[in-house]
């Protein structure tokens, strides 16, 4: 008897449900043509990683629990005597998601993360790239059911760049509006 393969919520509901409304809103000609999700890039940047080296080892552990797989650590290009920094130090850490984690943390995102955001007003439509990326911050990592807050050292903001494989903006919104993200009105 084969074992049952897990497929994320939002993976079904894409392949079911949002490609038809894709095509039905922009009248694709071809299959291949349809947005979809590429990746997920979240990044945290260490600013007191300079003073403190236990600093980028806790933001480790964050994204380690708030991604699900293990995250790469990022070191300076070059220094900066002004802010104390010196080549290949370590200043923070970032994540690479791609298919089921991706549509995972897609998922935990949208229906928990976001909606424990103090004083959320919806996400800003303008923060897209011109070529169908959409690009966000958090100001804390607490909003995530994963962190612990009694074992956290210091509140850390993160970036969020959702890839999509859409050819503009209108695409791109069109698509995450389909993934419900809580965009302004």
């Amino acid at each position: 008897m084969a074992e049952a393969t897990y497929i994320p919520r939002l993976k079904t509901q894409y392949n079911d449900v949002i490609r038809a409304n894709l095509q039905e809103q922009f009248k694709f000609s071809n299959q291949m043509m349809m947005p979809k999700l590429d990746k997920v890039v979240i990044n945290m940047g260490v600013g007191d990683a300079v003073n403190d080296r236990k600093a980028v080892e806790s933001a480790y552990n964050d994204m380690l629990l708030i991604a699900g797989q293990k995250p790469v650590i990022t070191k300076s290009k070059k220094s900066i005597a002004g802010f104390k920094l010196r080549d290949g130090m370590a200043i923070g850490v970032k994540v690479t998601l791609r298919k089921d984690r991706m549509y995972e943390f897609i998922d935990r995102l949208v229906t928990i993360a976001l909606p424990r955001v103090r004083d959320f007003r919806g996400l800003n439509g303008k923060s897209f790239d011109g070529r169908g990326n959409y690009a966000m911050g958090l100001k804390e990592q607490l909003v995530f059911p994963e962190i612990d807050y009694d074992k956290v050292d210091k509140i850390r903001g993160m970036d969020i760049v959702v890839c999509t494989t859409a050819d503009n903006d209108e695409q791109a919104k069109a698509l995450l509006k389909e993934f419900n993200f809580p965009f302004r009105k």
